[in-house]
């Protein structure tokens, strides 16, 4: 189902959601999204460093914009890791369990605390030389798909862009802006926005090209638009240069007036929107499952003096006593 942009505006609740869009003459589509109650949320639960929490924020947006390519009840994953002081950033992106329900997502962030004060350098340089790497979980039985990249381009959003290039050969670009707003006796809150474009093409003729292995240069967007799609490719990715912060995060300009103010030309359909919320999947017997692939010894190593083994969710931070007995071993024997 979709809709012609109306002429009067609907309302949208601009927080927490991802509202998909077409721009019916040049054969894109894309997502605008906002993430604020869900933003707060993940990163009020650490106590991470404003670098951290910064980039951190970036992938949960460009989680929340990617997460919906999947289908019902699939999995996607962003895993970022490098050789910096910020060494992980973790993301999961839940799909819904029904049309209509909203998806899930959770995040973590591991870094050297010591380093990150001392080393310098943009928070993205921060997280040194790695890897971008995107995911796919698809249910019980099913291989998982995993694509990876280097980091590089200088954002975790211009590395998604070459992913999409390089592993997917679609053309993709993003806007991204994310940020502490101060209100007056009011703490500071995470505000995040976020449009993603992405052109819909034939058969790439790259597609060979970006299985050469490691010696072969790195893809970009550019290189992948057909000769017949390029005007309205170049129009699109143009006037996606222009959106200001403002218009991400700033709380006067819903959705729809942001995709008519940058997309006109284009002729923008919005589709049904997504809300996304916070959500981990952890559980006690998630727990005692991955307990399962240690010996006894280990287990016996792990039992603290109460004679519980203790496990703390790195995502959301929930703390777990288990009895050594009901993980197959008993420890004190």
């Amino acid at each position: 189902m979709s809709f012609k942009m109306p002429e009067v505006e609907t309302k949208i609740e601009w927080n927490d959601t991802v509202l998909p869009f077409q721009l019916d003459r040049s054969d894109i589509r894309g997502r605008v999204a906002r993430l604020d109650g869900l933003l707060n949320t993940i990163l009020d639960q650490h106590n991470y460093p404003l670098e951290v929490s910064a980039m951190l924020a970036e992938a949960v947006m460009l989680t929340a914009l990617i997460g919906p390519t999947i289908k019902l009840r699939w999995k996607l994953s962003l895993q970022i890791r490098g050789d910096g002081p910020i060494r992980i950033l973790a993301t999961d992106y839940y799909g819904p369990q029904e049309d209509g329900e909203p998806a899930h997502i959770r995040a973590y962030a591991s870094f050297d605390d010591d380093r990150l004060k001392t080393e310098t350098g943009t928070p993205f340089e921060k997280i040194g030389k790695g890897i971008f790497g995107v995911l796919i979980d698809q249910g019980p039985n099913m291989q998982p798909y995993q694509g990876l990249t280097p980091l590089a381009g200088g954002s975790l959003a211009a590395c998604a862009s070459t992913y999409f290039a390089q592993s997917e050969q679609l053309p993709t670009n993003f806007a991204i802006s994310v940020g502490q707003s101060s209100t007056a006796n009011e703490r500071d809150q995470w505000r995040a926005g976020g449009i993603m474009v992405q052109l819909m093409p034939k058969a790439s003729p790259f597609a060979a090209a970006a299985n050469d292995g490691e010696t072969a240069e790195l893809l970009q967007a550019q290189d992948l638009v057909p000769d017949d799609n390029e005007d309205g490719w170049n129009r699109a990715v143009s006037h996606l240069q222009t959106v200001e912060e403002t218009e991400l995060v700033g709380p006067h300009v819903s959705p729809e007036t942001l995709l008519r103010r940058l997309f006109h030309e284009d002729q923008p359909r919005i589709f049904p929107v997504q809300p996304v919320k916070f959500g981990c999947s952890c559980s006690p017997d998630k727990v005692r499952n991955t307990m399962s692939m240690y010996s006894a010894k280990d287990i016996e190593k792990m039992t603290a003096d109460n004679g519980m083994v203790t496990a703390d969710c790195q995502f959301c931070g929930n703390h777990y006593e288990l009895d050594p007995k009901t993980l197959g071993f008993d420890a004190q024997a």
